[in-house]
């Protein structure tokens, strides 16, 4: 399905306006679920559409140093990726919340309302996702094999449905209705540069002294990023904490002294 007429780049400015509206709306208080959702329908379509922003498989070509599925010179793309990465040391994973189309597709899946599983402590997923990213290393810079093809990422978004590739994808996107995120949590090797910066942002959820201590945020949150002591940088901003929390201004995204969630 994706048209190869639109220039790839329409993608990545979509990113980063998408990027600044959803940090406006977090920043401001206005952001929701229900706000966020043109986000994640937006994101998704482009990814069908121009594959582009998928930002773990634009990692992938910069690996590879193929510049001519990057649609722009490799430098480029490679300081775009690294701007992202800056940004998410400022105002988080924003970018995998709404904007990345492979977080959205998930995203958008786990909505569907069916029991769900895997809400443990993010720690197990960020081991399994450190070690997938040594294999994606090696396979890409030592042996030239491009790992997210072989799991269907771009298989996927093409609509390649006679290949094998996309059907392992459509597993993982069919999967995340019930666990969420598995390839963002397990597999993303560019999410896996992400949380480590992400876990230090400037900006990023805050409980300030109008916490009462219910934990209904830890108990909403998929990733078990609520609780205090995880810092893992495993936030994917989709805002479920909030939409919990029973008491205003307990919550809040922003830069301060305030405990992080």
């Amino acid at each position: 399905m994706v048209v190869e007429s639109i220039p790839k780049a329409v993608g990545f400015i979509y990113g980063l306006l998408a990027f600044v509206a959803l940090t406006w709306l977090w920043y401001s208080g206005r952001f929701t679920r229900r706000r966020a959702m043109p986000f994640l329908i937006a994101s998704v379509l482009l990814g069908f559409l121009v594959f582009a922003p998928v930002f773990p498989y634009q990692l992938q070509m910069v690996v590879l140093g193929n510049a001519a599925a990057l649609g722009s010179p490799l430098p480029m793309a490679l300081g775009g990726l690294l701007a992202f990465i800056v940004l998410a040391l400022v105002f988080g994973r924003v970018i995998c919340g709404q904007v990345c189309p492979a977080g959205a597709v998930q995203e958008l899946m786990y909505l569907v309302p069916v029991k769900k599983h895997g809400r443990a402590e993010s720690r197990v997923p960020v081991a399994v996702r450190a070690g997938v990213f040594v294999i994606f290393l090696v396979a890409g810079l030592g042996l030239s094999v491009n790992l997210l093809a072989l799991i269907g990422l771009p298989g996927f978004f093409h609509l390649t449905v006679a290949s094998v590739s996309f059907f392992v994808f459509l597993s993982i996107v069919l999967l995340s209705a019930v666990v969420y995120r598995p390839f963002c949590r397990y597999v993303c090797p560019y999410g896996a540069l992400l949380a480590p910066v992400a876990s230090r942002a400037f900006y990023r959820l805050r409980r300030t002294d109008a916490c009462i201590g219910c934990r209904k945020c830890e108990r909403a949150c998929p990733t078990g990023e609520a609780d205090p002591s995880a810092r893992l940088g495993e936030c994917y901003l989709c805002g479920r904490c909030t939409e919990a929390c029973p008491v205003e201004g307990a919550l809040v995204y922003g830069r301060g002294d305030g405990k992080s969630t």
